[in-house]
């Protein structure tokens, strides 16, 4: 997968995290290896104004997603391979921070749960009915913990 992360937040965020958890959802969710994904990374300020132009909503929201082409799974035997451009993933750190201390855990879980959601959105995942929510969020908890499970554990400082 090819993946860019522009940061132009302000803040210092795991840039390695959030590549390796869109890239291991997009290879869980069988898309090309070609694929590409774009993920910028801004400041309230753009959030809001991103929001308010693309989605008319007020103020800041945590991730947007914006679809480009397909997301084609891999064919091994296709004449000319073709890289798909994915689309580009939006997240904010800021709002990211603030429902993290909400949910009680850190900004880089909060950051990584709002990327698998984000990739499910470009892949045409949706919750605005309940049956989709049930199917999306089912499947952005499956993917969370699987990709939790092949992490290593953090070491304390008691070890």
């Amino acid at each position: 997968m090819g993946i860019e992360i522009i940061n132009e937040s302000g803040h210092e965020v795991d840039e390695a995290g959030i590549t390796a958890i869109a890239g291991f959802a997009l290879t869980e969710m069988g898309v090309n290896p070609l694929a590409e994904l774009s993920v910028l990374i801004v400041d309230l300020e753009h959030m809001t104004e991103l929001n308010r132009r693309w989605m008319g909503g007020t103020g800041p929201t945590d991730v947007l997603s914006f679809p480009m082409d397909d997301a084609m799974p891999a064919k091994p035997d296709a004449a000319e391979p073709t890289t798909p451009i994915l689309g580009d993933l939006v997240l904010s750190p800021d709002v990211a921070a603030s429902q993290a201390k909400d949910a009680g855990h850190s900004t880089a879980d909060e950051l990584h749960m709002l990327t698998v959601h984000g990739v499910l959105h470009i892949l045409g995942y949706d919750h605005a009915e309940p049956d989709q929510a049930k199917e999306m969020f089912g499947l952005q908890n499956r993917l969370l913990e699987a990709w939790r499970a092949e992490r290593p554990a953090p070491q304390s400082a008691e070890s």
